[in-house]
């Protein structure tokens, strides 16, 4: 039977690889610093936790020995990647997980930059990337994507048989920030409505972690040394997100749909660029092309409306109680507190409510406007083979 070791396996993309490969028959641990992190459906299924810190080469080492897939979900910098190295020429085949922040367009943004990206259309593999940087703290915004692409070269120039996959934003269960509360919690709490700025219509890609997982059981059986792109089939707008969850969760809520609250017309017209914010939010359109992976004989395992059912589910169970404290951290991260602004929301909606003579309120336009707003959804564009570094 092949083993399969995990590296910082109890989260949301090491969990779903654990669960996909363990189906497919493969031998699984997973690593972590604490036990109590490891979910209880990949301990019933027979998946084994091994307590390792990601800074401890020696005692990694000694765990990853004689395992025939190595999936890092926790290599963040050059200094991760050099510990990573020795292991990776001793297994079959090794897949680190980067990120598709580390893309820059023609005038060198990136997703986390303070101006969005502008990019031309479905990024390929070889879209330019951020400049490596070793000494730049990963955790920031600006040194997140420059520490991965550091860590990408080290990895990519030692010669072993090394894939990196550049997920979108991915989403799934055991999110440490499950983007998709900002809908569930909605619903959960009776919301009327839902407010969307730029009409909904902005594209962020995404994909699902059990997409991700697919891409890694293709990669361990055709191994080498190469970038691959991670996304779902599709490029769900941040309408369509809206309404696959309430889809999902039986809600049916009127649907707001303002004008881009960057806008000099909206703002001259008292447009409040505080409502209808959302996680996917992007001025310009962010889809990955899948060409090389679907190349590669990659098949996903569904679209957004389809895979994002298992997070919904997840998070529904955790705001009732039912799934740990760990699954309750993203309950008081101050990240959320900005879309959750109802006061605001009332205030807009008595307004244009009220009978007495007043301003229209700001920034609405008509669903039939974004019907029409179109954006890139396609995943698939001829695209030439990725050159990896």
């Amino acid at each position: 039977m092949r083993r399969a070791l995990i590296i910082g396996g109890t989260g949301l993309i090491g969990s779903a690889a654990a669960h996909r490969l363990l189906t497919s028959g493969w031998d699984v641990e997973v690593t972590g610093r604490d036990p109590a992190h490891m979910p209880e459906s990949l301990a019933a299924a027979g998946v084994r936790f091994i307590a390792v810190d990601r800074s401890d080469p020696a005692l990694l080492a000694q765990v990853a020995d004689g395992a025939d897939l190595i999936a890092d979900c926790l290599c963040y910098t050059a200094g991760d990647a050099a510990g990573l190295v020795p292991l990776a020429r001793a297994a079959n085949s090794t897949v680190m997980i980067s990120s598709n922040a580390v893309y820059v367009d023609a005038a060198g943004n990136h997703t986390n930059s303070d101006t969005p990206p502008h990019f031309a259309g479905p990024i390929r593999e070889d879209q330019p990337t951020m400049t490596p940087s070793a000494g730049s703290d990963y955790q920031s915004r600006e040194g997140y994507g420059a520490c991965k692409v550091a860590a990408e070269q080290v990895l990519l120039d030692s010669g072993a048989p090394v894939t990196v996959l550049r997920p979108g934003k991915v989403h799934g269960p055991w999110a440490a920030r499950p983007r998709e509360w900002v809908f569930v919690k909605r619903v959960l709490d009776g919301r009327p409505a839902v407010f969307l700025a730029r009409r909904g219509a902005d594209v962020a890609q995404t994909v699902a972690a059990e997409n991700v997982a697919a891409l890694i059981e293709t990669v361990a059986d055709k191994p080498g040394r190469r970038i691959l792109n991670s996304a779902d089939p599709d490029a769900p707008s941040g309408l369509e997100i809206s309404r696959a969850i309430a889809g999902l969760l039986g809600r049916n809520w009127e649907e707001i749909l303002l004008d881009d609250p960057s806008d000099s017309a909206s703002t001259a017209n008292g447009a409040d660029p505080a409502l209808g914010r959302h996680p996917w939010a992007t001025k310009f359109p962010i889809v990955l092309d899948m060409t090389a992976a679907l190349d590669l004989g990659y098949v996903p395992a569904g679209n957004y409306a389809t895979t994002v059912a298992r997070e919904v589910e997840w998070l529904t169970s955790a705001a009732a109680g039912r799934e740990g404290d760990r699954a309750l951290a993203w309950l008081s991260d101050p990240y959320f507190d900005s879309f959750f602004d109802y006061g605001r929301e009332d205030r807009y909606l008595a307004a244009r409510a009220s009978p007495w003579p007043h301003e229209p309120a700001p920034g609405r336009t008509s669903q039939r406007l974004a019907a029409r707003a179109s954006g890139v959804r396609s995943g698939r564009v001829p695209s030439r083979r990725p050159v990896p570094g």
